[in-house]
């Protein structure tokens, strides 16, 4: 029996769709990184209990640090994006959150920036606060520990390909590198949107990239970009396709980044069956049926889509890329 609901909606379910294909679904990832990350915090002394932990989201990680903070009894303060909705809003203040928005912007990097400039005139006049830096404290990687855990446990032995989007590095940069101290091989594959400084694609805009919680228009230090081995660039078209091919063959109702990455494993699996894939699903559909769920109309069939094999980051192009990371590392191209 759990003690507290975050670690009750903090566990994955590991779905098989196929014998090479498994689905690592949660209802929202992020809380094992806040939950992990103000454990640590608190086990070293870094916090107490009562002191206010203070961050900026879009909405996810909000939900995640304001249900982790709940848990061990801190106080949270969110510095959030407009995206932040009136569901999640509510929860927050109910949960006991302060939570104010930035001024509304079309442009990411203005957001971006905006909320870490606001969190730092806060700090300046709350020095006893502790600011989580969910993009560049590597803390957030050891509550995933526990999810590599899983992995290694319930998914048969042999080489893996664990499939995931990427915005802060912790997700999918720690379950693979905590997979690989086990002794797994594991390759690993990360997804961007375009217009994500985090990869290289900055010079390749989407305006209609709405997928929350994966690029970054800033730099995040917590990616260790040597662990990647091959990137996907996907838009929002693509992204949309394998969102509602995903629903529709597996009734698993999940987010735009889980669309993107289950179009990317679908084009791996192609290239290379010797290993068996893992993709995973962030969060669940439900903040995406307006503005992405309702156009299932013009989702296109998958097996019509392929990526631009790209070897220099200037040949990024829309609306699906991809390249070996690991070659384009070793040839000085990122």
């Amino acid at each position: 029996m759990h003690t507290h609901i975050a670690e009750a909606i903090k566990r994955p379910d590991l779905i098989s769709l196929q014998p090479d294909l498994v689905c690592l679904r949660f209802e929202t990832m992020k809380i094992y990184s806040a939950l992990g990350a103000v454990r640590h915090l608190l086990e070293s002394g870094a916090v107490k209990p009562g002191d206010t932990l203070i961050d900026s989201s879009s909405g996810i990680y909000a939900q995640a640090l304001a249900l982790a903070c709940h848990r061990y009894g801190m106080k949270c303060h969110i510095v959030g994006s407009t995206t932040v909705d009136r569901t999640l809003r509510t929860q927050l203040e109910i949960l006991g959150v302060t939570l104010e928005q930035v001024t509304p912007s079309k442009n990411l990097r203005l957001d971006q920036e905006l909320r870490v400039r606001r969190i730092a005139e806060i700090l300046k006049e709350n020095p006893s606060y502790h600011w989580m830096r969910q993009y560049h404290d590597s803390i957030h990687y050891y509550g995933y520990r526990d999810v590599a855990d899983t992995i290694a446990r319930e998914v048969p032995e042999g080489p893996l390909a664990l499939v995931g989007g990427v915005g802060s590095g912790a997700s999918t940069g720690a379950i693979a590198t905590y997979l690989r101290e086990a002794g797994r091989d594991v390759s690993l594959i990360g997804v961007q949107p375009f217009g994500s400084v985090t990869f290289g694609s900055e010079h390749v805009s989407d305006p209609d990239m709405i997928i929350a919680g994966i690029g970054s228009a800033i730099e995040f230090k917590n990616v260790r970009h040597d662990v990647y081995d091959r990137i996907h660039w996907v838009n929002f078209e693509c992204a949309l396709s394998g969102a509602v091919e995903l629903l529709r063959t597996s009734g698993i109702f999940a987010g735009l980044s889980t669309g993107a990455a289950y179009l990317t494993t679908h084009w791996e699996r192609r290239r290379d069956d010797s290993r068996t894939y893992v993709f995973i699903a962030a969060d669940t559909g439900h903040r995406y049926v307006e503005s992405a769920y309702a156009k299932h109309a013009q989702a296109q069939d998958m097996d019509t889509l392929k990526p631009h094999e790209i070897t220099s980051l200037e040949e990024l192009s829309h609306p699906w890329s991809t390249t070996s990371w690991s070659d384009l590392r070793a040839s000085g191209e990122s």
